[in-house]
């Protein structure tokens, strides 16, 4: 498991065609790509399960937690972008609210865009 950060902070400020703007770059793919967005409720999970594609999945709005193979939950927030790797053992849960977007592909690769979150 990766985290990256697509908040306002990493994006860079777009002026062209009379454009005030800021652009935080997220995938590119040249293969097909299955988009969606997921809403969790108060107490919502997205139960432990294996990623059948490399999958990205942006925290829009809201906070939760997110772990990989190893019962270790890492708090993400809005701005924040996980990437598990196809196969990889993920869940995703929340104590209040958490809206995502879900992007899965043969082929994502989410370091050619964003940078690595720190956690500190």
């Amino acid at each position: 498991m990766e985290i990256y950060s697509f908040n306002k902070d990493t994006g860079k400020r777009i002026t062209v065609f009379n454009s005030d703007f800021i652009m935080s770059r997220i995938i590119q793919t040249k293969k097909e790509a299955h988009i969606g967005c997921m809403h969790l409720e108060r107490s919502g999970v997205i139960g432990f399960h294996q990623a059948k594609l490399p999958q990205l999945l942006l925290i829009v709005s809201g906070e939760g937690y997110v772990r990989g193979e190893i019962e270790n939950y890492v708090k993400v927030h809005t701005g924040d972008a996980v990437f598990w790797m196809k196969d990889e053992w993920h869940e995703t849960k929340t104590d209040t609210e958490l809206t995502a977007i879900v992007v899965e592909s043969e082929e994502l690769c989410p370091l050619d865009f964003m940078a690595l979150k720190n956690f500190e």
